[in-house]
């Protein structure tokens, strides 16, 4: 029994041995394998997510330090340059782009970045309305004086002289005060106002070519006070008196020249009927009642028989006229032709050209002038009317 009980626990020992001989099955070594690889892919994973965060950071301080560099670019670029206290002449010329002058201001001094000043422009939607001329600019002027500047074409003025024509003046009188004043050559003057084809105004295109006008440019230089540069020629004078002239007629109502149509008139004869009202009325609220007897007594084929023309014919002012005045062979006399005379005898002014295309509605035919020192007139229908009128001036 013994020796049996020693066998067994000797196979059992045995067997045990064996057991632990053998040897580790494969799918032991392939599991602590995998273990290691994942181990491997977490720590490169973690490496690349580290240097993607490190470019991520410099990229966005590559952008934010760029951004800031623009910024601070363009808000040095929107600083004014140092003051100085000497301008600077700046000279735009026509047809110049905002891109031209913004490199013509950098050029002098007066901006620190045409590109800056080219970006504000956009911007600011500003650059298309800028002036030519000469301009005065001190460095130091900010970006927005500079528009304003440019758009309101503060230009360096050039030396100026004013003169000022009165209302009712004839063209002779004209050439005898800028003559008087040093400012022209009156014979050169007076030779211009009969040359209507050396200027391009619309409205001495209608001046009709009568021979009986004295001076073809009478009525039409259009009484005001003028500015303009030294060394202005006569005939840049007469020029800007006729463009002042067409600018006037547009202060007119809008349906003015129906009117004159209306009225049966051409505008040369408007302004000659405006002429008479200027020479006639001293009063402005009368104007209107002399052109409606102007306009009625031509309606009844009745000479004019107008003092002012008489005057104009004459040459020269008479404080009395005379009957034997009144029978100078002119054809501006219109106590002698029927009608209206072949031109305006003054320049009027706007309140008589408007009264002449607008005239009081009345059955007046004749007027006289009051004297009593007012300047105004007493207006009759009828002939015995107006004789009466004459004798209660007198009594005055």
């Amino acid at each position: 029994m013994d020796s049996n009980r020693k066998d067994q626990e000797w196979k059992e020992n045995l067997d045990l041995e064996e057991q632990a001989d053998e040897p580790v099955p494969e799918a032991m070594d392939e599991e602590i394998y995998e273990d290691d690889e994942d181990a491997d892919d977490g720590r490169s994973g973690r490496i690349g997510r580290r240097i993607g965060f490190v470019i991520a950071c410099c990229i966005l301080l590559g952008i934010i330090g760029t951004v800031l560099g623009v910024g601070m670019f363009f808000a040095n670029g929107l600083q004014p340059m140092p003051p100085q206290d000497e301008p600077v002449i700046i000279s735009i010329k026509p047809g110049m782009s905002s891109t031209q002058i913004a490199q013509l201001l950098e050029d002098n001094g007066i901006i620190k970045s045409e590109f800056v000043f080219r970006y504000y422009l956009r911007m600011e939607k500003q650059g298309s309305r800028f002036q030519a001329g000469d301009y005065s600019m001190k460095p130091g002027i900010k970006l927005e004086e500079i528009v304003t500047m440019l758009n309101n074409g503060d230009t360096i003025k050039p030396p100026t002289f004013k003169f000022t024509i009165p209302e009712g003046y004839t063209v002779e009188k004209i050439a005898d005060k800028l003559a008087a004043e040093q400012l022209i050559d009156r014979e050169e003057f007076l030779k211009l106002a009969s040359q209507p084809e050396l200027f391009t105004s619309k409205y001495v295109g209608l001046i009709p070519d009568n021979p009986e006008i004295s001076y073809s440019l009478e009525g039409y230089l259009f009484p005001e006070t003028y500015e303009m540069a030294d060394g202005s020629s006569e005939q840049e004078i007469i020029a800007r008196m006729l463009t002042e002239l067409e600018r006037k007629l547009q202060q007119l109502p809008e349906d003015w020249q129906t009117q004159l149509e209306q009225l049966g008139i051409s505008f040369h004869e408007l302004l000659t009927v405006a002429s008479l009202i200027e020479r006639e009325a001293a009063v402005a609220a009368e104007r209107p009642i002399i052109a409606s007897v102007i306009y009625n007594r031509l309606k009844s084929n009745m000479l004019l028989q107008i003092d002012a023309t008489v005057q104009y014919a004459l040459d020269g002012h008479k404080d009395v006229l005379l009957i034997e005045d009144t029978e100078v062979d002119s054809p501006y006399n219109t106590y002698k032709i029927n009608g209206l005379p072949p031109g305006p005898i003054a320049s009027p002014g706007l309140d008589s050209i408007r009264a002449a295309l607008y005239p009081e509605e009345t059955k007046y035919l004749f007027y006289v002038t009051k004297k009593d020192g007012s300047q105004e007139h007493l207006f009759a229908e009828t002939y015995e009317q107006h004789l009466r009128n004459k004798a209660a001036s007198e009594r005055q």
